[in-house]
């Protein structure tokens, strides 16, 4: 049986916003070693919404994204996508690459350009899973992980054709990045298999239908 999105209590999410804190924490830390400059991480916005709105929420279907997948191996499987805007993606492999005027699209920084942003997503994605398995105690290990970029309608609606049939609802970590001259945003899914969240709440010792 899943679990309707509309059951989580107020404890249950604020589980998952502790969860998503030490992520941040995680990651700031990493990716201010990769750019060799002091990274910040605001306290992410945790939430769930309806499957149907996943799309909604990075700008609809003709929406221009960058975004890492992958599959989570082990004891709670699901599937994570970090995507970030394109406009916010180029912000960041500037930032990666030192290169003032990287354009993501430009065919000759291709190579460049999916190098940062994978190394990033690594980074990220990497960072939220060994903190919600070490929160948890529950082995969770990441797949190779996978860059597209393209409209948001053409990279998810495979996954999210196939993921439908196994969950009704996704959960969201709004990240947000700044470092001395800009701030990076991007959008971290994880969209847990049919039986994961309850096995996530019961390891944290809540009943995952209170």
């Amino acid at each position: 049986m899943t679990m309707e999105m509309y059951s989580l209590t107020s404890v249950q999410l604020d589980a998952l916003r502790e969860i998503g804190n030490i992520g941040a924490g995680n990651a700031a830390t990493s990716m201010s070693v990769l750019t060799n400059q002091k990274i910040d991480m605001e306290v992410p916005v945790v939430s769930l919404i309806p499957f149907d709105q996943v799309m909604e929420l990075i700008g609809g279907p003709d929406e221009l994204v960058a975004a890492v997948y992958l599959r989570i191996l082990g004891e709670a499987p699901g599937t994570v996508f970090f995507i970030m805007a394109l406009s916010e993606a180029e912000n960041l492999a500037r930032q990666m690459s030192k290169e003032a005027d990287f354009k993501i699209l430009d065919s000759a920084e291709d190579d460049l350009a999916f190098s940062a942003l994978m190394e990033a997503g690594n980074i990220l994605t990497g960072s939220y899973l060994s903190a919600l398995s070490d929160f948890l105690q529950i082995n969770m290990q990441p797949s190779i992980p996978s860059l597209g970029i393209d409209l948001a309608g053409a990279i998810l609606s495979v996954g999210l054709i196939e993921l439908s049939q196994v969950t009704d609802y996704a959960i969201v970590i709004d990240t947000k990045m700044n470092n001395e001259q800009e701030a990076f945003r991007g959008h971290f899914f994880l969209l847990p298999d049919a039986d994961t969240l309850p096995k996530i709440f019961n390891a944290l010792g809540i009943d995952a239908y209170e």
